[in-house]
């Protein structure tokens, strides 16, 4: 059986202040692995990152705050009192 392509996600969120923006998620193992964004210049910040298909939960932390993805409309709750976006890869 042939292993699935990778495929190339881009996450991003818009947050001029933010000095630092981390993607957090269940294929970084949360905060154990999380993912630095790059500033893009007027407040987006976005980092790429390339996943087999599937179904993936995912937060922010900003500024060491987490932070939900304003721009998903998919989530779930996560067990700490808020809600995971939900990202799935085709």
């Amino acid at each position: 059986m042939k292993p699935s392509p990778l495929k190339k996600e881009t996450f991003s969120i818009d947050t001029p202040v933010a000095a630092s923006v981390l993607l957090a998620a269940d294929f970084t193992s949360w905060e154990a692995s999380a993912i630095p964004l790059k500033r893009r210049g007027k407040g987006i910040w976005e980092a790429s990152v390339k996943l087999a298909p599937g179904t993936y939960h995912y937060r922010f932390i900003v500024d060491g705050q987490w932070t939900d993805d304003p721009a998903c409309t998919l989530r779930a709750p996560n067990g700490f009192g808020s809600h995971n976006a939900i990202r799935t890869v085709a």
